[in-house]
């Protein structure tokens, strides 16, 4: 048979097909099979769109971090979800705040490391490339030095046989102890400073676990643990030091039993620099001093004081700290979230509560209540107190008193959430009913929340504590923050959120002051029992008025803070 002469035919009818076809019904099977084509070429793309609109992360485009997570499956973490969609460098920049953190942990033993960028707004402070790059070197020092390591056992032998400085001049790493004590906003603030001397004296920095630290806080340091171990050789001293120890720094110099032109040098110092410190326990903030102390293998430390605004006082710490803080008021805000991650059990309850209370609120109202008065209270000073700041200050609206419902609303009245913390419920209490039983002015909602009222500090115990830090934290989440003076646990909050809050005033004679409150000058924590001396003149003077950016804090007139110099006075 001729192939071609068939191959023509076919050619023939299927033309012929095809037109009779299009004449009758319309139908052509090429046309369709070019379609069918086109349709699977286009259907990838249309399953990335799908998943890509699907996720919509409109936040993320506009350079904040998602702050109010809403996931439909709960055991899902968050950033697992946040992972499928995208990869990009300026996520994972987030992730690691900015290079703060390193990279490298298992995710799954601190969920809170790489997640809580998912929670806050990302912040506007950078840290300096010179401050990440010290991190940095200081993580492969901890790594080598740290807890059973080489350098560290044979430190531990010489510490045991109570070496001089013969012996003392041959190890190559040198450790300052850190010692637990205090309530835990004490601890968490002096913990930082003692973190922030390591860093600028080359110092190995060991924390004494306490009853309750490793269950609050994931080890910040890759590799080697931060903890000190259980069979450190003076442990059992540690809640014997005080200010009258024979081992203090202050004591030998008193005794004159420390001389730069001395021979040797003890093989461990204890630094007592707690509220009840003397002159010669101060005397640790002179320049001369540090010089005798860098030869000492082992610094151990008990403070309640965040001492950070007198290093910034001392000439040979000065140009470091300057390098390292370019930004002179985000110390602790950088150094807080580098040493601080909540444990999975303490993450749990933060992120639990914020995504049932905090989560689609438009805004965040943060207000932390801590009345050093005898009593429980509540005080009905204190109730007007808050009520006054943050109505006059317009963090929350007024309520209407003669409506039962609200009349006209703005064009954009918003959801607030208010978060408070308070040993009591008394105030929470009086701001919930005024905003339940009166609308407000201006047609927003409020919602009123306090996870805990303990009734009084129990520093000793251990879910107390477990609770306080997610309080603290969660109030770090806010998008504006009232604090009390003189409280601790408000520092961490307005130093982790990189927040001015507005401080509470002390009330004198239970009496409301007037004005209730007002703006902190800085972020940075205020320094209760700063020393009054100068080192080189040897004599009393006001270290408040030093350098331009250390001044006397809002909250306690005596205390130091450090601050921007364009601060306002």
């Amino acid at each position: 048979m001729d192939l071609n002469l068939f191959r023509r035919r076919s050619l023939f009818s299927s033309k012929s097909s095809r037109s009779s076809s299009r004449s009758f019904t319309g139908f052509d099977p090429m046309r369709l099979t070019k379609s069918f084509a086109s349709f699977l070429m286009a259907l990838p793309v249309l399953i990335m769109l799908t998943m890509i609109l699907r996720h919509h992360p409109s936040d993320r485009l506009t350079g904040f971090a998602d702050a109010r997570p809403s996931f439909t499956n709960a055991s899902i973490p968050p950033l697992q979800e946040v992972d499928q969609v995208s990869q990009s460098t300026d996520m994972a920049k987030d992730k690691l705040l900015g290079g703060l953190l390193a990279p490298g942990f298992d995710e799954h033993s601190c969920l809170s490391r790489y997640e809580s960028f998912l929670y806050r707004k990302a912040s506007p402070h950078q840290p300096s490339p010179y401050l990440v790059s010290k991190l940095r070197k200081y993580e492969h020092v901890h790594k080598r030095c740290g807890p059973n390591t080489q350098s560290y056992n044979k430190t531990v032998e010489q510490l045991k046989s109570g070496g001089g400085s013969s012996v003392v001049g041959s190890t190559d790493c040198k450790y300052v102890v850190w010692v637990c004590y205090s309530g835990l906003g004490n601890r968490i603030l002096t913990l930082a400073s003692v973190f922030l001397y390591a860093l600028l004296s080359d110092r190995v920095l060991l924390v004494d676990r306490g009853k309750d630290m490793s269950d609050l806080f994931c080890e910040p340091f890759p590799e080697k643990s931060w903890f000190l171990p259980l069979d450190f050789p003076i442990t059992s001293k540690f809640n014997s030091f005080g200010p009258k120890s024979p081992e203090s720094y202050g004591n030998m110099l008193k005794n004159n039993l420390l001389k730069a032109s001395m021979g040797s040098v003890p093989s461990y110092m204890y630094l007592h620099l707690a509220h009840d410190y003397d002159d010669h326990d101060k005397l640790f903030f002179c320049d001369d001093e540090q010089a005798l102390l860098k030869s000492v293998p082992w610094l151990i430390v008990r403070t309640d004081n965040y001492f950070v605004p007198s290093l910034y006082l001392m000439q040979s710490f000065e140009y470091e700290l300057s390098r390292l803080f370019p930004e002179k008021e985000t110390i602790f805000h950088h150094l807080g979230r580098y040493l601080f991650h909540p444990t999975n059990q303490v993450w749990g309850l933060i992120t639990r509560y914020h995504k049932g209370y905090l989560a689609r609120a438009d805004e965040r109202v943060g207000i932390q209540v801590r009345i050093f008065d005898e009593g429980s209270g509540p005080y009905q000073y204190v109730k007007d107190q808050i009520s006054a700041c943050t109505i006059r200050e317009k963090l929350l609206p007024e309520v209407d008193m003669t409506r039962s419902i609200a009349g006209t609303p703005s064009e954009n009245p918003k959801l607030k959430a208010v978060l408070m913390t308070s040993l009591v419920s008394g105030y929470f209490e009086n701001v919930r009913n005024m905003y339940w039983e009166h609308p407000t002015v201006t047609g927003d909602i409020i919602g009123v929340h306090q996870p805990s009222h303990e009734g009084q500090q129990q520093t000793e115990k251990r879910l107390h504590n477990v609770k306080a830090w997610a309080e603290m934290y969660l109030l770090s989440l806010s998008d504006v923050l009232v604090t009390s003076a003189w409280s601790t646990f408000g520092y961490v909050a307005q130093g982790l959120g990189g927040l001015k809050p507005w401080i509470l005033y002390k009330s004198e004679n239970q009496t409301t002051p007037n004005p209730p409150c007002q703006r902190a000058m800085s972020m940075e924590p205020c320094f209760h029992a700063p020393p009054f001396y100068d080192c080189k003149a040897k004599k009393g003077i006001d270290t408040g008025k030093v350098v331009p950016h250390v001044r006397h804090c809002e909250d306690i007139s005596w205390g130091l803070k450090v601050v921007d110099n364009h601060a306002e006075l």
